[in-house]
C-alpha cells in the first residue's frame, strides 16, 4: 500500500488545480482559505482525540508546526489561489511551481547532507523538459504582474516548507502536526482578509462541491500522504514527483473539463514519467 502512496498523492494534488478555479469564481482566494483550514483544523484535531493523540505540545514544536502551517497553506496556496484569481494561467502557474524540485535539490544538500546524485539531477532535467512540454512555452504578454510575483512567492514557500518539515518530520504525530500547520494557515489568511481584502464566500452548488474536494481529498488525503512521504524519504526524492502534476492536471482538464491533449502533451507526459522514475528510484 505504501508503495503506491506516491500515484495517490500525485492524482490528488493535480486534481487540486481542477477545482481551483470554481473556487475563486465564487469567493475571494483568502477567505476561501481561511474558511478551508479553519474545517481541516477541525478535523485534524477530531482525528487526533479520536487516536488518542495529546494535541498538548511544547512551545518549540507548536511554533514549527505552526511557522510550517505559513509557508504550505499561507503563502503557497495563497500566492497559487491569488495569481489564478488575477489572471494567471493555471498552467503557466503549475509549471512555475513545478521548479520546485530544481529548488530542493540545490538546497537539500547544503541544508539537510542530502546528497545528490548526477543520475537525480539528469530525471530532473528529464521531468521538467516533460512538464515544459505539456503546458507549453508560449507564456504571452497577458500574464499579470502580481500574479507571477504571487506564484514565485508561491514557488519559494513551497521549497522552503518541504526542507523546513524533513528537519522536523520526526517530532510530532502527523495528526498533530497537520492540526497545528492548519491553525498556521487558517491564521494566515484571516490576518491576509483583516488587512487587505473585503471577504465574500457564494455557497453556492459549485462552491461547495469544490471545497470539499479540496477539503477531504486534497487536505486530508493529499497532504497527509506528502507529509510522509517527506518524513520517510529524502527531500530530493519526495519532491521529483511534482514534475508529474502539470501532466496529470492537463490528463485530467482533458478528461471532465474537455480542455485540448495534444501529441506533444502525451509526449511531455511520457517524458516527465521517464525522468521521475529515473530520479526517484534507488
Amino acid at each position: 500500500m505504501v508503495k503506491i502512496f506516491p500515484l495517490i498523492f500525485i492524482i490528488l494534488w493535480s486534481s487540486a488545480f481542477i477545482t481551483t478555479k470554481p473556487i475563486i469564481d465564487n469567493s475571494d482566494p483568502f477567505s476561501a482559505l481561511a474558511f478551508r483550514f479553519f474545517l481541516v483544523a477541525i478535523g485534524f484535531y477530531l482525528f487526533s482525540v479520536y487516536s488518542k493523540y495529546s494535541i498538548i505540545i511544547n512551545k518549540k514544536n507548536l511554533i514549527e508546526s505552526f511557522f510550517s502551517g505559513i509557508l504550505f497553506h499561507g503563502l503557497y496556496l495563497g500566492g497559487v489561489f491569488y495569481s489564478i484569481s488575477i489572471g494567471m494561467p493555471t498552467g503557466i502557474a503549475a509549471l512555475i511551481v513545478t521548479l520546485q524540485p530544481i529548488l530542493t535539490n540545490l538546497l537539500s544538500g547544503p541544508i539537510l547532507g542530502e546528497e545528490v546524485t548526477m543520475k537525480q539531477w539528469f530525471g530532473i532535467l528529464l521531468g521538467f523538459v516533460g512538464a515544459g512540454l505539456v503546458l507549453g512555452f508560449d507564456v504571452g504578454s497577458g500574464i499579470p504582474l502580481l500574479g507571477l510575483i504571487a506564484t514565485i512567492i508561491a514557488l519559494i514557500a513551497i521549497t522552503a516548507s518541504t526542507i523546513w518539515q524533513k528537519k522536523l518530520s520526526g517530532n510530532l504525530p502527523l495528526p498533530v502536526s497537520n492540526f497545528y500547520q492548519a491553525v498556521g494557515g487558517c491564521i494566515f489568511h484571516i490576518l491576509i482578509i483583516i488587512f487587505f481584502v473585503e471577504p465574500y464566500i457564494e455557497f453556492s452548488k459549485t462552491f461547495i462541491i469544490a471545497m470539499s474536494h479540496q477539503i477531504f481529498l486534497v487536505s486530508f488525503g493529499a497532504f497527509t500522504i506528502l507529509m510522509y512521504l517527506i518524513k520517510n524519504n529524502s527531500a530530493s526524492k519526495t519532491v521529483s514527483v511534482f514534475f508529474l502534476i502539470p501532466a496529470t492536471s492537463a490528463f485530467m482538464a482533458w478528461f471532465f473539463l474537455s480542455e485540448n491533449l495534444t501529441i506533444i502533451d502525451i509526449l511531455g507526459f511520457l517524458v516527465t514519467s521517464i525522468g521521475v522514475y529515473i530520479a526517484t528510484r534507488d
